[in-house]
């Protein structure tokens, strides 16, 4: 059995109080997850709504789902009636679907937005003009089934510590900036979400209250 326990344990110990771990689990086996769940980690990051449906039918209620990866508009409504946070909000479009599928099940969904600083040329995330846009044009406004709690962002795969931290410090600045100019009587928007097993401690040096980690915690992906 792969030292899931050992793992967390090491992560967390390394964590300054505070900082909140979403524990990635996503290509890892149910037992893995229980295995963190035993030593009470309850925060667990998925990216496919499959995946993420299955393992929420078969383990226990009170875990917190948080979906991390690129959501298509067509699979919220899978994931809408149980997931306690959607951290990869990149368009007003998936906001709207998002408003949608909440209000008909009831619900108030948390949501990050979901910023593209790193380098690399990826397909997702708001570029800072795009947030700011978004936020300006305040549409955003109107959605009583969403609850916006902050932004989330991934560094450069890169080996230069500076350049993460300045794309860490850069996601930092956003997050006052915009908090002060739309959030400021909102408690709720409190949220920067950066840092993954390679990168964390930088980030927690640059504002970040919540880490995603997987792999230091269970290993290579297992399927």
């Amino acid at each position: 059995m792969f030292p899931v326990k050992e793992n967390l344990l090491k992560v967390l110990g390394e964590l300054p109080e505070g900082i909140r771990l979403v524990a990635i689990s996503k290509y890892h086996p149910a037992d893995y997850i229980m295995s963190a769940y035993e030593e009470g980690q309850r925060v667990f990051g998925e990216s496919h709504e499959q995946e993420l449906r299955q393992k929420h039918d078969e383990l226990p209620k009170d875990i917190e789902w948080h979906f991390i990866g690129h959501l298509q508009t067509n699979k919220v409504k899978y994931i809408v009636p149980y997931i306690t946070m959607i951290q990869s909000v990149d368009s007003l479009k998936l906001l709207r679907e998002i408003e949608k599928q909440a209000a008909k099940s009831g619900r108030v969904v948390k949501v990050l937005l979901e910023l593209h600083i790193a380098k690399e040329t990826t397909k997702y995330g708001l570029t800072p003009d795009a947030l700011r846009q978004l936020l300006s044009d305040g549409d955003w406004r109107q959605l009583s089934h969403v609850r916006i709690c902050g932004l989330m962002m991934m560094a450069s795969n890169v080996d230069d510590e500076q350049q993460i931290a300045a794309e860490f410090e850069t996601g930092r600045r956003l997050f006052e900036e915009v908090k002060q100019q739309y959030f400021a009587d909102d408690e709720a928007f409190c949220e920067r979400s950066w840092g993954m097993s390679a990168d964390y401690p930088i980030a927690v040096k640059h504002g970040s209250t919540m880490v995603r980690i997987g792999t230091d915690i269970f290993g290579p992906r297992v399927y």
